[in-house]
């Protein structure tokens, strides 16, 4: 009897070893390192219903041959949802979709899955986690119905690839993707091994027979999606389900796209009969904001290509510690601690002794450097305690030297900025032009610097 043979896979950047290491020398990850058991040729097992591994037996051809149609979606009732995607459902492509316990990714799925059902054709939901009879329960709850929606718990592939063969679904949802295993390996179901053939035998099956493809994958206690790195190379589509628990909104953000834009977001709100879509997302991040309360600005963002209006909230308060604590949620840890010591040393706002937090409602994570005007005259506000103009608005990059600097898209952000009511908007000076096309009802103030906002933003003490 041949001994068995092993080696050690890196799940993070996918780095092969024959022995175990504690770090990753390739990533330099720790406990990242995972056995992966090889086996002999002669010895493994057959697999079962395998398909042959090329696509196609394509001939090279010339740029100018090749012709380049644009791809047919399939439409979807859910636009936030089909916003993401690029504009639909695109036949024969592999979807991943990654987010924390609970977040709402099978139900969001579930609803998509009906609605297909009942537009385009047979949906198969595959759940390895979840009876039948639960899924049920949650469709009765979300008033979910389908005619031609199938529902099976199964974990394996060859099994799997059965169903597919009968039903010829439209659509095919795998919940989860670490739940999946091939009999033709003998790792267990999770493994590196084990999500990379099964991920690349769904990409197969969608591309030889047009399936559409969701794959849905748990994510680390970083926040990245498990298993292998190659995950997100073999599929066509990332998307991330992101938002607080204890907040209704959620946000779907895509990462990854072949078929459509990336860092396109829909927002979404989760109620009693499910994931509910929220059409206008500014206006109910906005929804619950006090008027002429101090540490209160509004930020005009870009998510993908969409403008959003968020309130950014900002508390400075004496310190008791000797180092002052900076918290932030929904910004950059780092960014923020770049505002802090500009304030601190180019505008005289003494930060050095306050614990600092800033917080951006509704759970959204901003990430670009238009907001920083929106979270400095916030800080600002809170330590002077001076509320800011109700009806003003800010866009804007802070430099090293308390500068304005310009931003990207600025007259879609007016024109949010106006549609949802506001009056003013601070923008940098070098952005406004005369060239700039300025909605009706709306006042521009263009700013050198930080302190030039702080003179025309804070009301009077």
């Amino acid at each position: 009897m041949a001994k068995k043979q092993s080696q050690y896979v890196c799940r993070s950047c996918g780095r092969v070893t024959p022995v175990f290491m504690g770090r990753c020398p390739k990533c330099g990850e720790f406990g990242t390192m995972e056995e992966e058991v090889l086996v002999a040729e002669n010895t493994a097992v057959p697999p079962k219903n395998r398909r042959a591994h090329s696509y196609t037996q394509d001939q090279p051809q010339r740029l100018a041959e090749v012709t380049a149609d644009g791809v047919d979606r399939l439409p979807i009732a859910i636009t936030e949802f089909a916003r993401v995607l690029g504009g639909g459902l695109v036949p024969g492509s592999l979807v991943l979709l990654g987010g924390e316990p609970g977040i709402g990714k099978s139900t969001l799925l579930l609803d998509v899955a009906a609605l297909v059902a009942n537009q385009h054709g047979t949906a198969l939901y595959v759940s390895g986690e979840e009876s039948a009879r639960q899924i049920k329960m949650r469709a009765d709850r979300m008033a979910v119905q389908a005619h031609d929606l199938f529902l099976v718990t199964e974990t394996n592939l060859s099994v799997m690839m059965g169903h597919v063969d009968a039903l010829k679904p439209t659509l095919l949802i795998v919940d989860s993707i670490q739940t999946t295993y091939d009999d033709a390996l003998t790792s267990t179901a999770g493994s590196v091994s084990q999500v990379r053939e099964c991920a690349s035998r769904f990409q197969e099956l969608a591309k030889l027979s047009g399936v559409t493809v969701f794959l849905v994958g748990h994510v680390t206690k970083e926040g990245a999606i498990a298993g292998p790195r190659v995950l997100e190379h073999i599929v066509d589509t990332v998307l991330y389900l992101e938002g607080d628990p204890f907040h209704r909104y959620r946000l779907l953000r895509s990462v990854k796209n072949r078929f459509g834009a990336t860092s396109e977001v829909g927002v979404f709100e989760m109620a009693e009969r499910g994931m509910v879509e929220v059409p206008n997302p500014s206006e109910a991040f906005l929804a619950e904001r006090q008027v002429n309360a101090p540490g209160s600005a509004i930020a005009v963002t870009i998510e993908g290509t969409r403008p959003l209006l968020v309130e950014v909230q900002a508390l400075a308060s004496a310190t008791t510690f000797s180092n002052p604590r900076r918290t932030a949620n929904g910004v950059d840890y780092n960014r923020l601690l770049l505002l802090t010591a500009v304030l601190t040393r180019r505008v005289n706002i003494p930060l050095y002794d306050k614990d600092v937090f800033v917080n951006v409602i509704g759970g959204l994570q901003i990430d670009e450097p238009a907001a920083d005007v929106a979270i400095a005259i916030a800080l600002t506000s809170s330590v002077k305690d001076r509320p800011i103009h109700a009806d003003m608005a800010f866009v804007g990059e802070v430099g090293l030297s308390g500068e304005l600097r310009a931003v990207s898209q600025l007259e879609v952000r007016l024109r949010e900025a106006a549609k949802l009511g506001f009056k003013r908007c601070v923008v940098p000076r070098s952005t406004h032009k005369s060239g700039l096309n300025v909605p009706p009802g709306l006042e521009v103030i263009g700013c050198r610097t930080l302190a030039e906002v702080i003179q025309v933003a804070l009301l009077p003490a």
